[in-house]
């Protein structure tokens, strides 16, 4: 474990700080320490963060695979709102750290209140499987220290399992209170939904009865009553849709469309998926944003669009984030929402963080690849003027990883005790990232060190016509692991 957290201008020095990619007020919350000449290193991909109370908590991949996965998930923990920082790497994963499975992907982190532990799920790779196991790792000291992970579940003849993402019911007055859920999709059969639950603190796991269904990418949220509502990309026709548990996790119910997607393909062959991003408010709306291309002419570039619903079942028409005008020529994709939990309704403190183009049509030498941030005070309604978080960044910075050059297939924002909002994002430096070394890439976890108060504007979200065709993707479409 090492202790971090200073501002970039004294924790990295002034090499990084010559860089255009690293603004000044962003604090790096970890190094890859791996050295495996089979990895890109120095690089760190595809993070996710969680808040509760004064502790934030964020994962991401260390050391990524040109080919899919990392050498391990590293951790980020901060005790007091971002101030400080401790940082490590999760044991028992990868024969990197005292595992056994040659990968590790996805990472996804969760608090579970009743029982005071802090969870991360992962996608354990085996070079003969694919996806050979979903894993847990839990830490009972408040995200500072790491137990070896144990198994969600572990892939059986045929079976190839993606995605995973994980969720834990902390609201005292819920009959379900203290209840776990993961999320997965088995790729070597038709990317089939699968669900999962835990009572006992992430210690063991039962399997959910769900519908027959193709998904990829689903993010799960508990409404205070105790319902479970997964949003989730239908992984093949090119819609958002949900199910839902009303039982504790036992059954699903589903799909339920949300809303067709048409997304535009990101230029400069960067890895860029139209994923789904969850959140929910206090009393249990649920906000969802997508990158999609329908409110550009012939569906030229995307916009980050939101939909929301009171009860998972009906969704409101996807509306746009107005970051700029339909004619700028920017590009926006790989949204993570937040929603301050003490917030709701018309008075719901939302805030986006998000990857995007200056212009759209630039190609792998000339693409800008910059983080941007958005808020709402008004429940989406109404957004702040953007601001730019960190960027320009060289694409050929990045690894050059199964579809493409890689940030990650997500991004997460989260909000601390103090209601301001800690997106974590990569930023890269320099201009080319070489496959196993150790000195030609740097690509790390960051977070603004001193968080984002969310501003309402007077920038109205806008609806309008849906244009263009569908994204979609066609059977047989490689993993996104």
């Amino acid at each position: 474990m090492r202790w971090s957290g200073l501002p970039v201008a004294s924790a990295i020095g002034a090499l990084l700080l010559a860089s255009p990619a690293v603004a000044a007020g962003l604090t790096r919350l970890s190094t890859d320490p791996y050295t495996n000449t089979t990895s890109f290193h120095q690089t760190q991909v595809e993070p996710d963060s969680f808040s509760f109370g004064s502790t934030l908590l964020a994962a991401f991949q260390s050391g990524r695979f040109p080919d899919g996965g990392a050498s391990n998930i590293g951790w980020a923990t901060s005790t007091d709102n971002g101030a400080s920082w401790a940082n490590g790497f999760l044991p028992g994963t990868t024969v990197f750290d005292g595992g056994s499975y040659s990968r590790v992907s996805d990472p996804s982190v969760s608090y579970d209140a009743q029982h005071d532990v802090w969870l991360v799920a992962s996608l354990a790779l085996d070079s003969a499987i694919g996806g050979a196991a979903v894993l847990v790792s839990r830490s009972t000291n408040g995200g500072l220290a790491w137990s070896n992970p144990v198994s969600v579940a572990v892939a059986g003849a045929g079976q190839d399992f993606d995605k995973d993402w994980i969720v834990c019911d902390n609201t005292a007055t819920s009959p379900f209170y203290g209840s776990c859920y993961v999320e997965y999709d088995d790729f070597g059969n038709g990317n089939q939904l699968h669900m999962a639950r835990s009572t006992d603190g992430g210690v063991s796991w039962a399997e959910s009865v769900v519908p027959v269904a193709s998904v990829i990418g689903g993010q799960p949220v508990v409404q205070p009553n105790g319902t479970v509502v997964l949003v989730i990309d239908d992984g093949f026709e090119g819609n958002v849709e949900s199910f839902l548990s009303a039982d504790g996790g036992a059954t699903y119910t589903g799909p339920f469309e949300v809303a067709p997607i048409r997304s535009q393909l990101v230029a400069g062959s960067l890895r860029s998926d139209p994923l789904p991003s969850a959140e929910i408010d206090m009393l249990g709306r649920v906000y969802v944003v997508w990158q999609d291309c329908r409110f550009r002419r012939s569906c030229s570039a995307n916009d980050i669009v939101l939909s929301r619903s009171d009860d998972g079942i009906r969704w409101r028409r996807p509306r746009r984030i107005p970051i700029d005008t339909r004619r700028s020529g920017a590009d926006h994709f790989i949204p993570g929402i937040a929603v301050d939990p003490t917030t709701a309704g018309r008075f719901g403190h939302l805030a986006v963080t998000y990857y995007y183009y200056p212009v759209a049509g630039c190609s792998t030498s000339t693409c800008e690849l910059d983080v941007g941030f958005v808020s709402s005070t008004d429940g989406g309604s109404h957004w702040s003027l953007p601001t730019q978080l960190a960027g320009p960044m060289t694409l050929t910075a990045l690894p050059l990883t199964t579809g493409g050059y890689m940030v990650g297939d997500y991004i997460s924002t989260s909000y601390d005790a103090n209601h301001l909002a800690h997106g974590v994002f990569m930023v890269a430096t320099g201009t080319t990232c070489t496959l196993g070394s150790v000195t030609s890439c740097d690509e790390a976890a960051y977070t603004p060190t001193a968080g984002l108060l969310a501003s309402g504007g007077v920038q109205f979200t806008e609806g309008g016509s849906t244009s263009g065709a569908p994204h979609g993707r066609p059977i047989g479409r490689a993993s996104s692991r």
